[in-house]
């Protein structure tokens, strides 16, 4: 990010997040405001843990093959045992 609009995401996301919050509270959708903070923390983080997730249903559900951050290679897990 550029540091003039990093600085004011950092100043401001603390009133962001309680907007989110106080929307869902009170049932009101807030979808932009919602998704562009869950964007907006995914930009943050080098990894995540959904990523992981994704990988592992798709194992799961397909015989789809995933790689994980501890040891290099390709492994697949065979679930129902």
């Amino acid at each position: 990010f550029d540091a003039g609009l990093r600085e004011g995401l950092r100043t401001r996301q603390a009133g962001w997040r309680r907007a989110v919050m106080r929307a869902v509270e009170h049932g009101v959708p807030a979808p932009a405001l919602s998704s562009s903070l869950a964007y907006y923390d995914a930009l943050r983080h080098a990894r995540l843990p959904g990523a992981a997730l994704v990988q592992a249903q798709r194992d799961y559900f397909g015989g789809h093959t995933y790689k994980r951050v501890d040891k290099a290679g390709t492994f697949h897990t065979k679930w129902s045992e």
